[in-house]
């Protein structure tokens, strides 16, 4: 069976603890197995209280003002689960942005991210000694993929989706029954 379709997804937070902390930007990146892409789509998040936190600016770059505007955290997860439905969850460090996500969303019964795919894992799993950087801007130079701007959700989701054939194809995955050893959960 051919390979589905995958949705590489990053998250920008305000920190990296899901108690404490919150998704102020989501992207989404859906591409065919060979990189070919079907959909893009970013969005920041509107804060649940205006004095709330945006952590790291000078890493993300998002401010409190430019939240002011943006959907409620229900509206983004409402459009991530419309976009990604049907496809494979995908990101850079899954276990991280699918944590937040799931947290985001534990309060609805139908939100389930599904399977997911780890870009980074299946980097490091190429490199057992460690002797290369995985982060995703590293991972992305082997593989002369762009990252134009690293730390903003739909350039690092682009960014995963361009590695992300790359990594299939060097670990010689070409059908849909070869990914279930590479998921995360």
């Amino acid at each position: 069976m051919p390979l589905p379709r995958f949705a590489a997804v990053d998250i920008e937070t305000s920190g990296l603890s899901q108690r404490h902390d919150r998704i102020l930007q989501f992207g989404a990146v859906i591409v065919e197995s060979d990189g070919r892409v079907i959909d893009r789509w970013s969005t920041l998040v509107r804060l649940r209280w205006p004095l709330q936190r945006v952590g790291p600016t000078d890493i993300h770059g998002i401010t409190r003002p430019m939240l002011r505007n943006a959907p409620r955290m229900s509206t983004a997860l409402d459009e991530l689960a419309e976009r990604i439905e049907g496809a494979v969850f995908t990101a850079h460090n899954a276990q991280f942005d699918a944590g937040f996500i799931e947290h985001a969303a534990r309060h609805r019964s139908r939100f389930d991210l599904g399977p997911r795919l780890c870009t980074l894992r299946l980097s490091r799993r190429l490199d057992p000694e460690r002797k290369q950087s995985h982060r995703l801007i590293d991972v992305a130079d082997r593989f002369e993929v762009p990252l134009l701007n690293p730390h903003d959700a739909l350039a690092d989701a682009a960014a995963t989706a361009g590695v992300l054939p790359h990594l299939l194809d060097a670990h010689g995955i070409t059908d849909v029954s070869q990914l279930g050893a590479f998921f995360d959960r």
